[in-house]
């Protein structure tokens, strides 16, 4: 409803809006966020439907019977649901799953233990130490980043050799403990804290050493739950190396059992699909926990992938 009055003069006539009424450009702008929005959370539903489908797959499998399994149409819904494939697996006693869980968990965890002792230390001493040749250094450990990791396997070996630490766990929890990529990543978080913080822990009478444990170490606690759980996942996964340095079966680390599993069991896919859930599962639920750590560890440190 509008109304004609005049202005102060009494000749000019100007129009007043009574009731208010709704902008047709702003509602039609929100209407397009909407859009735009909803088309978003469908577009990443469907990735993450593609990401998530395998491991979906994956753990149906592990719940069919054989005969299901090795069906050659696949079904998403087993019938009937079991758990032989697990029993099996935990039980059998030509391969100790459970004993090469415990050592992947083991050697994962000493491995990320170390990553983090080896790291934090020179990381701080190249963000915050001034010293001859700091750029130097630093630059020679980025460098062996582009070394491939392939090279150092026969090195690597002869080395642990030469230890007698062959078929045993420092075999696969030592060598790679000196991380570049830790180095690296820890340094560029540690740029990002404010120096105020260390002066005003000097003024009080703390050392280097002092300020790096009470003052520069708890405030990194994203930073190096991010490397510490990029360092067990490292270390978890590997394949390759545990293959050339763990010879007895008693001593396998998960990825190098799993691979002989399947090759004893190559025809029983609800064999190997539990086998890669009880692999794969625990690294899930640890990352479940630790992603908000990770996230504002890798949004801090600057990095992005």
């Amino acid at each position: 409803m509008t109304t004609d009055t005049t202005d102060s003069t009494g000749t000019t006539p100007v129009l007043r809006s009574g009731a208010s009424t709704a902008n047709p450009p702003a509602a039609g702008a929100i209407a397009r966020r909407r859009l735009r929005r909803s088309l978003l959370h469908l577009v990443l539903a469907v990735v993450a439907a593609l990401y998530l489908s395998p491991l979906l797959y994956m753990l149906v499998t592990s719940l069919k019977t054989r005969g299901e399994a090795g069906a050659t149409e696949p079904r998403w819904i087993p019938d009937p649901v079991t758990l032989d494939a697990y029993r099996h697996v935990l039980g059998s006693t030509d391969s100790p799953v459970m004993q090469w869980f415990l050592n992947s968990l083991l050697a994962a965890s000493a491995h990320a233990l170390l990553v983090l002792a080896t790291a934090a230390p020179a990381a701080y001493a190249l963000a915050r130490m001034d010293f001859r040749g700091r750029g130097v250094v630093f630059t020679a450990v980025v460098a062996t980043l582009f070394v491939p990791p392939v090279i150092l396997l026969v090195p690597n070996f002869l080395i642990v050799n030469e230890l007698s630490w062959v078929d045993s766990l420092p075999a696969v929890v030592v060598p790679a403990a000196a991380s570049a990529f830790g180095v690296f990543f820890l340094r560029q978080f540690f740029v990002t804290l404010p120096a105020e913080l260390e002066e005003a822990a000097e003024i009080d009478g703390c050392n280097r050493w002092q300020i790096f444990v009470r003052v520069v170490l708890p405030l990194s606690r994203p930073a190096l739950a991010t490397l510490g759980l990029l360092a067990f996942l490292a270390n978890w996964n590997d394949f390759l190396w545990p293959l050339y340095v763990l010879l007895s079966p008693e001593s396998l680390t998960l990825p190098a059992g799993l691979a002989n599993f399947q090759g004893a069991n190559n025809i029983r896919y609800d064999l190997l699909m539990a086998g890669a859930v009880i692999a794969g599962v625990p690294v899930l639920l640890l990352y479940l926990v630790a992603q908000r750590w990770v996230i504002e560890g890798v949004s801090r440190s600057g990095l992005k992938g």
